[in-house]
């Protein structure tokens, strides 16, 4: 090791290519030392993993020289019916927020005691943005002609660099010389931003080479990715799912300590006008809690919670009760590529029974939306549940935060 650590002093091995003369284990043992020797910090703790980190180090993290673990817990049964998820599971959340899991789990058991959250689907792509400049107004319009009367040439050239992804459509906006044409790939059980990234390339290559514009950037923020958007909001981005459940009022007062009237109140005043005077574009109360802690348990890109956290929440008024649901127009997740390889994460998407590839195609990720949706409506419910009570500060209290 003295000889590696020598030479990354002196600057003759750059921390990047210890792969290419080590194990990816001892790459990052070697690595792990130099930085504590360099900085006077222990890093014992991140150098103790259990992952096996091959893969890792190719394919997910560079510079590796350990693993951060976040704790895991449990909530559930909940159950679900979905056309894609049906049955009892029990969700994996990967956080350090003391009571999260204690409110999701007592969602879960109004939920089931219920008879069950019914979920669907209702839009499914993921959507890339290239950038074109015109030389004026009038090229402007022509490039968007273009693109509109040749979408079978668009979707050919987009599909030529995949075998799972397909161009289901194509939306043009101007702002003077610029023209923003963004793409939405149907991309199966991936999460899919890899696949549409290249199949968009080839697209534009096309698009420019035959009206004349310029390429500007391949990723615009039209697409719009991990930032919140208002055109994620209305058009959806990746699943768009909803999820919802019939309370009766015995149900309510039983396991959620309140009534129909206050939790619908709390909705309308907290979710609904609180966001709108505070110009928010999720109108929930804690969607992106059970997101994150779905997202780093089951290998997802935690920056796409931006984007599911751009949830509405609703209370319906019910014979006997009230209909709560939640509405996530842009949930970026799969179940094939990116962090679900990582052996910790496989093992809590197959707890799901979404790892990998689905049958037919595409059939995983759709579930695993369904049980996300789930998850979240199980936390937004008990969430409500105790600010209708003014069980909240009580709760966090009890479980030491």
């Amino acid at each position: 090791m003295e000889d590696y650590l020598e030479r990354l002093k002196r600057g003759s091995l750059k921390l990047y290519a210890l792969e290419e003369e080590l194990p990816a284990d001892e790459a990052a043992r070697v690595r792990r030392a130099y930085i504590e020797r360099e900085t006077g910090i222990a890093l014992s703790a991140v150098g103790a993993y259990t992952i096996p980190v091959d893969r890792v180090a190719k394919k997910n993290c560079e510079n590796l020289i350990g693993a951060i673990q976040i704790p895991v817990g449990i909530a559930g049964p909940i159950a679900i019916h979905g056309e894609y998820a049906e049955g009892s599971f029990f969700l994996p959340l990967a956080t350090t927020e003391g009571a999260l899991v204690a409110s999701v789990n007592r969602g879960c058991s109004a939920i089931t005691q219920a008879g069950g959250a019914e979920v669907r689907i209702f839009r499914d792509g993921m959507t890339r943005a290239p950038l074109f400049a015109a030389t004026g107004v009038v090229h402007a319009r022509a490039v968007v002609d273009y693109v509109h009367s040749h979408q079978d040439e668009i979707a050919a050239a987009a599909e030529s660099t995949t075998s799972h992804g397909k161009l289901t459509g194509i939306t043009c906006s101007v702002a003077g010389t610029s023209v923003f044409v963004r793409l939405e790939f149907d991309t199966k059980d991936a999460m899919g931003m890899n696949m549409v990234t290249i199949a968009s390339e080839k697209a534009a290559q096309l698009i420019a080479s035959e009206t004349g514009a310029h390429l500007i950037a391949l990723s615009s923020n039209v697409c719009t990715d991990k930032k919140p958007a208002a055109i994620n909001m209305v058009m959806g981005r990746g699943r768009t799912a909803a999820a919802g459940v019939l309370l009766t009022d015995e149900l309510i007062r039983h396991v959620l300590k309140t009534d129909a009237a206050t939790l619908a109140e709390v909705n309308l005043r907290k979710n609904l006008v609180g966001s709108a005077r505070a110009g928010s574009l999720g109108y929930n109360a804690h969607a992106a809690n059970i997101i994150a802690a779905l997202f780093i348990a089951c290998g997802q890109d935690p920056a796409h919670v931006v984007e599911g956290s751009l949830a509405v929440t609703t209370v319906d008024p019910a014979p006997g009760g009230v209909y709560v649901s939640v509405t996530l127009p842009s949930l970026p997740a799969g179940t094939v590529g990116g962090g679900t390889g990582i052996a910790t994460q496989q093992e809590c998407l197959r707890l799901l029974g979404v790892a990998g590839g689905g049958d037919p195609p595409g059939s995983h990720a759709r579930k695993f939306a369904e049980i996300i949706a789930s998850a979240v409506l199980a936390g937004e419910l008990s969430l409500l549940g105790a600010l209708s009570a003014q069980h909240l500060a009580r709760a966090h209290k009890a479980l030491g935060r």
